[in-house]
């Protein structure tokens, strides 16, 4: 009798799983969310370009420029200045941070860096004015000593808005654009990486709310003393091969500096309400390749509890019955 409540539970299994395999409700893209519609929102102040890569030698003199915007209502003062471009270790969240004075071997060019002035002389700091709707250019020189250290250099230009206003909540209306400097020595460079953790899960939490999508996610080491770029692929199939999802391009990129240790994902934002898929995971950096792969099963709460429901049900009738049927069997023997 065991057996063949066994027998019956596995073919209703099976029979959920083909289900599942044939049968999926896309979920549609919600609204967007309140940060999503905040970061949509203009800013008062932008900066452009927003990134530069230079070729450093030993005691040289580089000289640039950038603009910074007014997209404000009003006068603007802001002050230029430079900051160590790195990222440091937080035990509690195991992660690291992005940080803006942590100095180190690879962010000595922030010594490096001057910005001219309303006289035409190079400070540390700089103050200008823009006008609404204007743009200023701002002139900054790098100047390298005679002897500099092998691999990247790293440091935050930034244009930060002096501003004595607060808003009816307190809190000061200031900002602080910034343009990345990636600098590249012509010394010794090392590129290695140390890929780790890779993981597939169905579960990912989402402004502070749990919702089954599909994720993926990896932590990817900079080993070496020179930036590269890390980037995961997932892609998404039905187990007779159909494509349902994959990385798009350049989405989900990072840029891994030296010393750092940063988290590369993706989800797949319209992953069904229910259906049974294969994930596989790529995520590569610096000429080394990871890879994982997956069976995934979307099964909301509800009918996970429906589906335990209805094979008690079935279980339970089947009992009944082969109760009654021996019932009927002793009857007919007396």
């Amino acid at each position: 009798m065991k057996g063949f409540i066994a027998k019956v539970a596995s073919l209703c299994l099976g029979l959920f799983l083909v289900c599942a395999m044939f049968f999926s409700v896309p979920v549609m893209a919600e609204g967007e969310s309140e940060a999503e519609q905040i970061m949509a929102a203009a800013t008062s102040i932008s900066i452009s370009p927003v990134s530069k890569i230079l070729q450093l030698l030993p005691d040289t003199t580089y000289e640039d420029t950038f603009k910074v915007t007014n997209n404000g209502s009003s006068v603007m003062d802001f002050e230029v200045y430079a900051s160590p471009y790195s990222y440091s270790y937080s035990e509690d969240d195991d992660e690291y941070k992005l940080g803006f004075s942590n100095e180190n071997t690879f962010t000595q060019i922030t010594r490096w860096i001057t910005f001219a002035d309303a006289n035409g002389n190079y400070v540390e700091k700089a103050r200008y004015q823009a006008q609404p709707g204007d743009s200023v250019e701002v002139s900054y020189r790098i100047s390298t000593p005679s002897s500099i250290p092998g691999g990247g250099q790293y440091a935050v230009l930034f244009a930060h808005t002096l501003s004595n206003s607060t808003t009816a909540s307190g809190i000061k209306t200031e900002a602080s654009p910034g343009l990345v400097v990636y600098g590249r020595s012509n010394g010794e460079t090392i590129t290695s990486s140390e890929i780790r953790d890779l993981k597939l899960s169905q579960s990912i939490e989402v402004d502070g709310e749990k919702k089954s999508l599909i994720n993926a996610s990896a932590k990817v080491k900079n080993t070496g003393n020179v930036d590269f770029m890390a980037q995961g692929k997932l892609k998404v199939e039905g187990i007779f091969g159909r494509s349902y999802y994959e990385t798009e391009g350049t989405s989900g990129r990072v840029s891994v500096i030296p010393e750092t240790e940063l988290s590369v994902s993706d989800t797949w934002e319209n992953t069904p309400y229910f259906g049974l898929f294969k994930a596989t995971w790529t995520v590569s950096a610096a000429g080394s390749t990871e890879t994982t792969s997956q069976l995934i099963l979307i099964l909301p709460l509800p009918i996970l509890v429906a589906f335990i429901l209805l094979l008690t049900i079935i279980i339970v009738w089947i009992i009944i019955f082969i109760r009654k049927r021996k019932e009927r069997r002793s009857r007919f023997m007396i």
